[in-house]
């Protein structure tokens, strides 16, 4: 019988680093359901010890209080508007105060060199900071360590922190406030590991 490559299981600490960027890309993306406020809500945090393990707690305490209709107004107002939302979630215009720049360019080359391809239905740029997470929670199980490192340090980490700092300091912020922790105590995670020796 011919044997059978079968995938790699992903590792505990894969797992956990695949999720945090699936659920942050899902707040980001759309506003949270009343089922996902109410898992949100349900979420155990045994110490507070680290940023993140703070950031997830608000976030539970966040959601608990948090309706599907106020979310849903919030992320109408931070990102979408009339004309414009008052956050831009994109990558080039994070680096150059525009959008459709050169770093959108870089990306679309890097997507397509790892076998990314636009869907016909979607009508943001790739460099949405949703988008960006979805390719990192699928990067950690399908590629390298170099490979996720060389993604992130090019498309990421020189501006997240500035939008998760906006986010939380948005005037219409409430609930993605907690989002915007979440998402700064996770980045700096990220940073801090892809600039350790390997």
């Amino acid at each position: 019988m011919e044997a059978i490559d079968l995938p790699p299981t992903p590792s505990a600490e894969e797992s956990v680093r695949s999720e945090a960027y699936a659920l942050i890309a899902a707040l980001l993306r759309e506003p949270p359901t009343t089922e996902l406020l109410n898992l949100l809500s349900g979420i155990h945090i045994d110490t507070c010890r680290t940023s993140l393990e703070h950031a997830y707690s608000t976030l539970q305490q966040s959601a608990a209080r948090t309706s599907e209709h106020s979310a849903k107004q919030e992320h109408q107002e931070l990102f979408i508007g009339v004309g414009r939302g008052e956050l831009l979630p994109f990558g080039s215009w994070y680096q150059t105060g525009f959008m459709m720049e050169k770093p959108l360019m870089t990306l679309r080359l890097d997507l397509q060199e790892l076998g990314f391809k636009r869907q016909a239905d979607t009508h943001e740029p790739e460099d949405h900071v949703a988008a960006l997470c979805e390719v990192m929670g699928y990067l950690i199980h399908e590629s390298s360590h170099e490979q996720q490192q060389r993604f992130f340090r090019t498309h990421i980490q020189e501006w997240i922190q500035r939008f998760f700092n906006d986010l939380q300091n948005a005037k219409c912020a409430s609930f993605y406030i907690a989002a915007g922790q979440l998402g700064s105590a996770f980045m700096q995670e990220e940073i801090e590991k892809f600039n350790q020796p390997q």
